[in-house]
């Protein structure tokens, strides 16, 4: 009987130096997690990813109504079909408790585009949406594959990214038949 209560007792003092660490550590492990759960290169991807369907999305609404150039017009739609299913996949891609900005369109460059109308407003919106515009977005997700830490977000660039080079060879058409310098 004195042996067991031996045995009893140091496993009690055992569990005791053990468990208050191991909490303490699960407890910051989570709160670290619940509060950042991202590193600051996956943040940069979901922010710049984002902006980019959300501002491809606002702007080909803008083309819808000042435009009247035919190809234009269907290289926006287009580009709002694609970039709407971008958003729902990069969405799903991010972890749980990160949200990713539903409308934040680069005003700046949406301010720009919408006083202007038909051939001044395609020469702009082709050059600074569809070129500039996708360039900008292959950089972020080819640096987002290379250097990112999250394997979802990794795996979402990775799948996205031969969509966005598409679009951008298609801007360049565009480009070339409306004799937009690139």
């Amino acid at each position: 009987m004195k042996n067991l209560t031996v045995v009893a007792t140091a496993c009690a003092c055992a569990c005791l130096c053990i468990l208050p660490g191991s909490a303490s550590a699960q407890t910051e492990a989570a709160s670290t997690t619940a509060a950042n759960p991202l590193g600051q290169m996956d943040k940069d991807f979901v922010q710049a990813a984002s902006m980019s369907s959300s501002t491809e999305i606002d702007a080909g609404k803008l083309a819808m109504s000042n435009s009247s150039d035919k190809d234009v017009k269907s290289f926006a739609r287009h580009m709002m079909m694609d970039h709407t299913k971008l958003t729902v996949q990069l969405k799903m891609a991010a972890p749980h408790g990160v949200e990713v900005p539903k409308d934040n369109s680069d005003t700046e460059l949406l301010n720009s585009l919408k006083p202007l109308k038909g051939k001044s407003f395609d020469q702009a919106y082709i050059q600074k949406v569809g070129l500039e515009g996708h360039q900008k977005a292959i950089a972020a997700f080819e640096k987002q594959i290379s250097d990112g830490q999250n394997a979802d977000l990794k795996k979402a660039a990775q799948k996205a990214l031969p969509t966005i080079k598409e679009h951008y060879r298609m801007a360049q058409d565009l480009a070339a038949k409306k004799g937009v310098s690139q």
